[in-house]
């Protein structure tokens, strides 16, 4: 076939390009400049967005043998997933940009644009895995998994996708490169969000959306505990940062429990408080055949499967969880898992809306 492979600069998109190439296929690589300065993203090389990974990337590219050029996505990416991640912090929402530009931007903008210029499909370094059956899977790597960023892909999408990692442990990759004459074969991994450059996200989101001055308050009681500058700067589940003027009457560490825009009000209480036993959830991307089943559920990137029943309608999700989760924020993605002997095959996924005990609901 005829490949475009995204080469970010990194480690694990460049063995990707190199598997694709051994496999046969005509590849091109492609590096997508995001940033509208990049001399405005982090510095030093860390595997995404910088100068620095734009020429890693075109390296890569000449030690594999390839054509290689540079899309300025900058726009796309800024309206797509920057303004988004803004504007759902500023709903009280916490999101995953790292999900939504797999979903705008790698397989929606760039698929789009490859198809048009006549490629068959878009080949990226993430540890995922597509069967002979077309389902996605997890990496055989669970430590590096991506199976959650990538479960907001459709079926479309998916069948113009190729993922040579998914089968390979990190630790493989890095020596497959090394092996290859990759200088990347050593770079270290992203893992901060590549359009904060300092790492500082709540100074990032106020000088964006300005000092909002709110009360936090304890859930139980509706006692004022103290103040904020922006609610967009909590998270569900939070515990460092709160700055409390009144200790706990117990003693014990108090946790966000949810945060409402329309009062600016961040609400706190104990870490039990935050379980909840019912996820429900919006716009879902459903590849399994049944619509209610029992599955397993991962409510955050990295996070901890948890056994559910699960409800799906055209739009909307719902999840009874047969043990609780805390911590769980609208704006994350849930993602539905079927066990596998062949690894777990995702069934789909939806972006949360609430989370509730079931006893709300009698």
């Amino acid at each position: 076939m005829r490949v475009l492979a995204a080469m970010s600069g990194g480690v694990d998109s460049a063995v990707a390009a190199a598997r694709a190439r051994d496999a046969g296929h005509d590849v091109t690589g492609v590096h997508l400049a995001l940033a509208r300065n990049p001399q405005t993203f982090r510095t030093g090389a860390r595997g995404c967005c910088t100068l620095e990974d734009s020429r890693d990337a075109r390296r890569a590219a000449d030690v594999i043998g390839i054509p290689f050029y540079v899309w300025d996505m900058a726009e796309e990416f800024h309206d797509s997933v920057v303004d988004d991640f803004v504007n759902e912090y500023a709903a009280g929402r916490t999101p995953n940009p790292c999900l939504r530009c797999n979903e705008k931007i790698k397989f929606a903008a760039v698929l789009d644009r490859a198809v048009a210029l006549g490629f068959d499909a878009v080949v990226t370094g993430h540890h995922a895995r597509l069967g002979a059956d077309g389902l996605l899977r997890r990496s055989v790597d669970l430590a590096k998994d991506q199976s959650y960023v990538l479960a907001v892909l459709t079926r479309a999408q998916l069948d113009r996708a190729i993922f040579p990692l998914g089968d390979s442990t990190k630790e493989r990759v890095r020596a497959e490169a090394a092996e290859r004459g990759l200088a990347v074969a050593d770079k270290p991994d992203s893992h901060d969000i590549c359009f904060i450059a300092d790492g500082d996200t709540r100074g990032f989101l106020e000088s964006r959306l300005g000092s909002a001055p709110g009360d936090i308050v304890d859930g139980r009681t509706g006692e004022r505990l103290g103040a904020h500058n922006g609610a967009y700067g909590f998270t569900v589940g939070q515990r460092k940062g709160l700055d409390l003027r009144v200790p706990a009457a117990d003693g014990r560490p108090r946790y966000v429990l949810s945060i409402t825009p329309v009062t600016n009000t961040v609400t706190v209480g104990p870490r039990e408080d935050l379980e909840v036993d019912v996820v429900t959830a919006d716009r879902p991307i459903w590849h399994g055949v049944d619509t209610r089943l029992d599955c397993e559920v991962q409510l955050r990137a990295h996070g901890e499967v948890v056994p559910a029943s699960v409800s799906v309608a055209s739009d909307a999700l719902v999840a009874t969880l047969k043990s609780p989760a805390r911590g769980v924020a609208a704006g994350q993605a849930i993602v539905a898992y079927q066990p596998d002997a062949g690894g777990d095959i995702v069934l789909g996924s939806a972006t949360i809306t609430a989370g509730s005990r079931m006893s709300s609901h009698a």
